[in-house]
């Protein structure tokens, strides 16, 4: 079995009005299979409302299935007996950092989760060295989170997650509120960490440039996974991408709109460096 296993999940809550009054019920999650191995990055995208943030908050125990089974390394996320277990293995990043950071100083802020497990004082320090270090934050360790920039607090966040040494990290939407140079700080410390520490990475977002570095992508619709496959097999097919309501990296849509053209591009074109190379193929031959 995978790190993240599930099992026909379905989860379903109720509606009501401003009365409190039952309007109905929704399906917010629709019978979905996942199975992640240890060691991979998936990503999951998906317009508002598509189900994928609820997802990912039953990787994480936060909610339970109205029906079927999510299994984290093993551990069934229902089995109260291994609640504590599963939050330490699978740690989850939120979009906003100022809801995740509550200590003073950065150091002491990421040495919160360790000391909470009860880790002796001595590898608490080290983890929090190594994790700071691991997102690229070691030299402001002394300094104050509020006095840090979006960017530099989500990093602080995803290293205070990676210093209870989890075996994945669930991120939902974790560059939502940042200016794309946080953006980019932010997935370079994420791939970082899949690529050298080997964490499974488990990355929930509607940035296409994020997850063209994902192993494989699952694409969410009213709850189901309506598309999944490779980050050049999701977008290859711009078409049903954008009946989704979904964009695709400007660099994929100019490929694609070259090729209807007439000029003779490969499909699923990710970068501008494939883009420029398959240009310069043509030039040549």
């Amino acid at each position: 079995m995978g790190i993240i296993k599930t099992d026909k999940l379905t989860f379903e809550y109720i509606r009501r009005d401003e009365e409190g009054n039952v309007e109905g019920i929704t399906r917010a999650v629709d019978e979905v299979d996942l199975d992640v191995k240890q060691g991979d990055f998936i990503a999951i995208l998906g317009h508002n409302g598509s189900g994928k943030s609820t997802l990912a908050k039953h990787i994480n125990a936060i909610l339970y299935p109205t029906e079927g089974t999510v299994w984290v390394d093993g551990m069934d996320t229902q089995d109260e007996n291994h609640l504590w277990d599963i939050r330490s293995e699978a740690g989850m990043v939120f979009q906003n950092p100022d809801n995740q950071i509550i200590g003073q100083v950065v150091e002491e802020d990421v040495g919160f989760g360790p000391e909470n497990m009860g880790v002796p004082t001595k590898e608490i320090w080290e983890r929090v060295e190594e994790s700071l270090k691991a997102v690229g934050m070691y030299e402001y360790r002394k300094h104050s989170p509020n006095k840090l920039s979006g960017g530099q607090k989500q990093r602080v966040s995803i290293a205070g997650v990676i210093a209870m040494h989890p075996k994945c990290i669930i991120l939902d939407e974790p560059t939502a509120m940042l200016d794309p140079n946080g953006r980019k700080e932010v997935i370079r410390a994420v791939r970082a960490l899949n690529d050298v520490e080997g964490i499974t990475v488990v990355l929930i977002t509607h940035y296409m440039e994020e997850i063209i570095h994902a192993d494989m992508v699952y694409v969410m619709d009213k709850g189901r996974i309506a598309m999944e496959g490779t980050p050049r097999e999701i977008f290859s097919r711009v078409e049903e991408l954008q009946d989704l309501r979904l964009d695709v990296p400007q660099v994929t849509l100019l490929a694609y709109e070259l090729k209807q053209r007439g000029v003779n591009l490969p499909d699923g074109i990710l970068t501008i460096e494939e883009l420029v190379a398959a240009l310069s193929g043509l030039k040549g031959a």
